[in-house]
């Protein structure tokens, strides 16, 4: 099982990487990079992406005027690792690629959730490929 809580240095470096934006693309195209994600963990992440999530990011990913689709190339996992999701759901976080405000942090997902979550985009994003970013 994936460990997502982060100690604090470690959190804080993450940030800095997501934040400066290293390693991310600036177009779309297919999602090559991931890999079939467990079929059972990807339909208990939709539960609990429905649950958590699709009220910013959308039931089908895509975004809403709250805030960015999930299968923009900008999450892509070489940019927003997995981690990364996680560390936004426990901690928020301060926006930096959208004018959506600051990501709260979503309360009451445990590590096994939050792999369940991050299975369910991964495998959305394999299917689907990514968009292109900016928007």
């Amino acid at each position: 099982m994936k460990r997502f809580l982060v100690p604090g240095a470690i959190a804080i470096g993450v940030l800095l990487v997501i934040a400066l934006g290293l390693n991310g693309g600036s177009s779309g195209g297919q999602a090559s990079d991931i890999e079939v994600q467990n079929a059972a963990l990807v339909t208990e992440g939709d539960v609990l992406y429905q649950a958590s999530c699709a009220v910013c990011h959308g039931s089908d990913l895509r975004g809403t005027e709250r805030g960015p689709s999930h299968l923009s190339t900008i999450y892509n996992p070489g940019h927003h690792g997995d981690g990364a999701f996680a560390i936004a759901a426990v901690n928020g976080v301060k926006a930096h690629h959208w004018n959506f405000g600051n990501m709260p942090r979503i309360p009451g997902l445990s590590d096994a959730d939050l792999e369940r979550i991050v299975a369910f985009v991964r495998e959305n994003q394999r299917i689907e490929g990514y968009e292109p970013y900016p928007p």
